[in-house]
């Protein structure tokens, strides 16, 4: 009898999420996002003033792209500097929680409420007021038409 190898779809983080940070800022990750935390993460400063949360996997890739661009360029070195001098190792304790560093919430100025919103291979972390502008802009359907003309996308 022939055994087959599958290949699995790693699961993608979807969805928005409210959570509370606690005094020593510490949230509890959604319960489908926990899995995919078990082998570590990375937490790093997002774009738009908010907090990315990688897999190792996804941080793996994400640097080696960085790492392929020419160092020569000063974008280039913005760019690294940015992703990895803010990131942070992290684990998911026990209880199912990640703590956020000080100076990352700090940045994307986050208090007690925070969001968890799922990107597919990675989810961000907002602060509500902050995520409210971008929920603005990405519900705006007479510029969305214009704003991703530009963009190809394709379900291969």
């Amino acid at each position: 009898m022939k055994s087959r190898l599958r290949y699995r779809e790693p699961k993608l983080f979807l969805g928005k999420f409210s959570r509370t940070l606690d005094t020593e800022n510490r949230f509890s990750v959604p319960s489908g996002f926990r899995e995919q935390l078990t082998s570590g993460a990375y937490l790093t400063q997002g774009f738009d003033r908010n907090l990315q949360v990688l897999t190792t996997g996804a941080f793996q890739r994400v640097y080696h792209t960085v790492m392929n661009l020419n160092l020569a360029n000063p974008l280039a070195r913005l760019l690294l500097r940015l992703i990895l001098g803010t990131a942070h190792e992290i684990t998911i304790n026990e209880k199912g929680e990640l703590i956020i560093p000080t100076e990352l919430g700090q940045f994307a100025d986050l208090r007690a409420d925070i969001l968890v919103i799922g990107q597919g291979e990675y989810f961000e972390i907002w602060s509500p007021d902050l995520w409210k502008e971008q929920e603005t802009k990405v519900r705006d359907a007479e510029v969305n038409s214009s704003r991703f003309s530009a963009l190809t996308v394709t379900a291969q």
